[in-house]
């Protein structure tokens, strides 16, 4: 299992740990932004494909921000695919 930190950019979150093992995300925390909100985006994520949560949450804004933390995640997971 690898653990990969992501620094997300434009929302509330500061931070986007992810432990990965397979092609699969094992677990997701997610530090500060809406709490409630993150932790069920990381039980929904949690044993699903790399690349099927990155086709579901990219492009998801928040308000008028060009992002939003789910969008954060999916940018996160392709981050972390190009580094593989």
């Amino acid at each position: 299992m690898s653990e990969f930190v992501y620094k997300p950019k434009g929302t509330c979150s500061t931070e986007m740990r992810f432990d990965l093992e397979d092609g699969i995300i094992q677990n997701l925390q997610v530090m500060n932004g809406c709490n409630g909100n993150l932790k069920g985006i990381a039980a929904l994520v949690k044993g699903q494909k790399i690349e099927d949560v990155i086709s579901l949450l990219e492009g998801i804004r928040c308000g008028l921000r060009p992002t939003s933390c789910p969008d954060q995640i999916a940018k996160g997971l392709k981050s972390y695919l190009e580094t593989k």
